[in-house]
């Protein structure tokens, strides 16, 4: 929602395991989901990618285990990434993190 907000994009969307928020990853300019941790102290987040089940734990920085969150587990697969695709600069990947 972030992102959407000022008019960014993102590469990949990870989701809190806590409280749902969806934020970008860090490998997007704006590193959102990282920073909800920061804010809120929420320490895994779970891919919201279609057909990525994975965890991750700030605090470890490694991936964990985690219970299947509740629907949805993902954006629309034909939403693509990076995304969204009519705000992605020519130039995006030169501008990665």
């Amino acid at each position: 929602m972030e992102c959407d907000a000022v008019g960014g994009w993102w590469v990949h969307l990870p989701r809190c395991a806590q409280c749902g928020h969806v934020g970008c990853c860090d490998s997007s300019p704006a590193r959102h989901a990282t920073a909800h941790f920061n804010a809120t102290g929420h320490p895994v987040i779970a891919s919201f990618e279609p057909g990525e089940d994975w965890f991750w734990d700030y605090r470890t920085d490694q991936v964990v285990e985690g219970e299947p969150l509740a629907p949805p587990d993902s954006h629309p697969a034909e939403q693509g990434v990076p995304g969204p695709a009519h705000r992605l600069p020519a130039d995006w990947q030169s501008q990665l993190p």
